[in-house]
């Protein structure tokens, strides 16, 4: 399966994710189901991990890594609803191929422009279908949340890729189970500082399910497909990429979960989203031939 391949796989398992949640765990606390979305993805991945040839200093870094874009990027993404509405959140996750493109550009010290320009595309598409005339006053602190959270994830991915660019002849599945021990540490922590355990008493079995799936299928698999997409995929295709759940997300909100949509919005956000995608693998083609 190519990258964009499985970048396109987890993006479609993570598009029921918004409607499971706003269906089932509305009344759930927000820092429980992040630390239960990650813990679960353990009895998948645990017993895969192999860590022989690993270094004490690759076994740090992975950790390091999985706690920084599951651990912080989900504890401020959920706690960032205490302070925006969800569409506010929806809206604000549009700009994480922004940080994507600026992060690789750091570290290849070079300029940008070229990907810059086609993430722009792709956040134009996302805001296309996402943005309403709402209010923003006395939401900065859920802004800023929302940014952390974004370039948390954006870092991640990236610091992923070059892991593994590092280390070619690990498997993925071998070491995948360090990043959510160590995205499920941090969650942990986060979860006991805002008190969220309580929530795991009042659970019901559809809550459960939802969880099962959250954490298994679009935590466990669906991180798993992305980051692995992501090391055979160039960086600028791969910073579009990341608002492609949007569509799939607003798709599978009308056809499984009966909501209502605009149409046209969708069609030309998705549109030029699906543009900028193409654009960027043929430009980061072009480019790796010169």
């Amino acid at each position: 399966m190519t990258g964009i391949a499985q970048l396109l796989l987890a993006s479609l398992l993570w598009s029921f994710s918004f409607g499971l949640i706003k269906a089932h765990l509305g009344d759930v606390h927000p820092a429980f189901v992040g630390f239960a979305r990650l813990a679960l993805t353990l009895p998948v991945f645990l017993p895969l991990l192999r860590l022989r040839g690993l270094k004490a200093t690759d076994i740090r870094r992975l950790l390091f890594i999985g706690g920084v874009q599951y651990g912080l990027a989900y504890s401020t993404y959920l706690y960032a609803f205490q302070y925006l509405e969800g569409h506010h959140v929806a809206l604000l996750t549009i700009f994480t191929p922004l940080y994507v493109v600026g992060f690789d550009a750091m570290r290849a010290r070079r300029a940008p422009w070229t990907p810059l320009a086609l993430a722009a595309l792709a956040v134009l598409g996302a805001a296309v279908i996402q943005y309403r005339g709402v209010s923003w006053s006395g939401v900065l602190a859920g802004v800023l949340l929302m940014q952390v959270a974004n370039a948390c994830f954006a870092w991640g991915q990236l610091a992923y890729r070059d892991f593994r660019h590092l280390h070619t002849t690990l498997q993925d599945r071998d070491v995948f189970g360090l990043l959510f021990v160590g995205g499920t540490l941090v969650s942990a922590i986060t979860t006991t500082a805002l008190q969220g355990w309580s929530a795991a008493a009042t659970l019901e079995p559809s809550q459960l399910g939802t969880l099962i799936y959250l954490g298994v299928v679009a935590s466990g698999l669906g991180f798993f497909a992305w980051n692995r997409g992501a090391v055979s995929t160039p960086p600028a295709t791969l910073a579009v990429m990341n608002n492609l759940k949007i569509p799939l997300a607003v798709a599978a909100a009308v056809v499984v979960f009966g909501e209502e949509t605009d149409l046209p919005r969708l069609l030309a956000g998705g549109g030029l989203m699906i543009a900028a995608a193409f654009i960027a693998q043929r430009w980061s083609t072009r480019a790796a031939r010169a």
